[in-house]
């Protein structure tokens, strides 16, 4: 019996905040989407749904602790007698408890399963679009539900009936075995192909399939900060069902491009601002960019290169969160100088001392320290 705290990695006791919390961050951590091809990507993602499904759910938790810790008994209540007590039969029995344990009952599985393919497209954003949020006209193809039969694949979406095998939940339920050593197995039903509906009369302009390929167009209120990998769902927009379920979702993945000046971590920028070698060491004001404005900041005396200062509040601006602006100062040295430059910082240098230079002076004591001259 797997173990499903372990698998979202939560204590037993653990709260149904911090099962959601840690659900949501394993969800976006394995998605297929962000993983494609990857099968334990995949498998893992199957894992945490299931764990999530049962463990987000306080009946269903109840029952599974109670296996968990009284394993093979199944959370059965026994009655007086010896019989099975609280139930309406061994199918409401194995219907309630591998139905927990499963995703839920035969009819609740079979409605997932009738909900269409997602469409994932994915999306280049401006890194300043990206940062500041903006708004994005999506077009893409689709299996669009057809209007005509609304997704039924029948005529006039009216000509159809229940299926009588199934019953209408596009599932048949097989038992095999006796006693405890029952086995049950949920199956598509094969005379309505799991959609619970036999047609009688198709939708001429879908052919019964129930949807039409076509273009669809969608505007997207991208908020700030988005980052690479990073996706929007935007539900009902991917391909209709094939058995008259409700659409699939769009699932749009972010790919940032670079900018020139701006790196990111999360909510917070990175920038190098190189600066003379004069105004390191006289100290002086340059201008800082940031995603709104240009930002004075105020360079000390002394200034040595990769110095970094922190500018609070001036990275990305988010409804979860504010970053900052980490600003790394970088020397630069002139490439070519004059005679008459030369000379002048000749007679410049020759007028500072050692101690003036703190790195050079404990390098200078290392380096003798190293070969014994003191």
């Amino acid at each position: 019996m797997a173990n499903y705290y372990e698998i979202l990695g939560v204590d037993k006791n653990a709260t149904q905040d911090q099962i959601k919390t840690q659900y949501r961050k394993l969800a976006r951590q394995y998605h297929p989407d962000l993983h494609p091809g990857d099968e334990a990507a995949a498998q893992k993602f199957k894992e945490i749904n299931e764990a999530n499904e049962t463990l987000s759910d306080p009946e269903k938790r109840k029952k599974y602790d109670f296996e968990l810790e009284n394993p093979g008994m199944g959370g059965f209540n026994f009655g007086g007698d010896g019989g099975f007590g609280g139930f309406g039969g061994f199918g409401d029995i194995f219907g309630d408890i591998f139905g927990s344990f499963t995703g839920g009952s035969a009819s609740s599985r079979a409605e997932q399963n009738k909900k269409g393919q997602d469409v994932t497209i994915e999306v280049e954003l401006s890194f300043l679009d990206a940062a500041k949020g903006c708004k994005r006209e999506i077009k893409y193809n689709r299996n669009e539900p057809c209007s005509a039969c609304k997704g039924t694949g029948a005529k006039n979406g009216t000509a159809y009936t229940t299926c009588s095998t199934c019953k209408g939940s596009g599932q048949v339920q097989y038992v095999t075995g006796g006693g405890f050593f029952r086995s049950i197995s949920v199956k598509p039903c094969s005379d309505c192909k799991g959609t619970g509906k036999k047609i009688t009369d198709k939708c001429e302009k879908c052919a019964g399939k129930g949807y039409n390929r076509t273009a669809t167009t969608v505007t997207l209120d991208i908020p700030a900060g988005a980052d690479n990998n990073s996706y929007m769902r935007k539900r009902g927009f991917g391909n209709a069902s094939t058995v008259g379920g409700e659409a699939g979702d769009l699932i749009v993945v972010f790919k940032l491009l670079p900018h020139k000046l701006f790196k990111r971590k999360n909510f917070d920028l990175y920038v190098e601002v190189p600066i003379s070698f004069k105004t390191a060491c006289l100290g002086g004001k340059v201008n800082i960019p940031t995603l709104d404005d240009v930002y004075e900041l105020n360079i000390p005396e002394g200034t040595q290169s990769g110095k970094t200062m922190v500018i609070r509040g001036k990275g990305i601006k988010s409804r979860n969160g504010v970053g900052d602006l980490y600003v790394t100062i970088v020397v630069e040295v002139p490439t070519k100088i004059t005679k008459v430059e030369k000379k002048a910082l000749e007679s410049f240098d020759g007028e500072l001392e050692l101690k003036q230079y703190d790195k050079l002076k404990k390098y200078s004591e290392a380096m003798d320290s190293l070969y014994g001259k003191n």
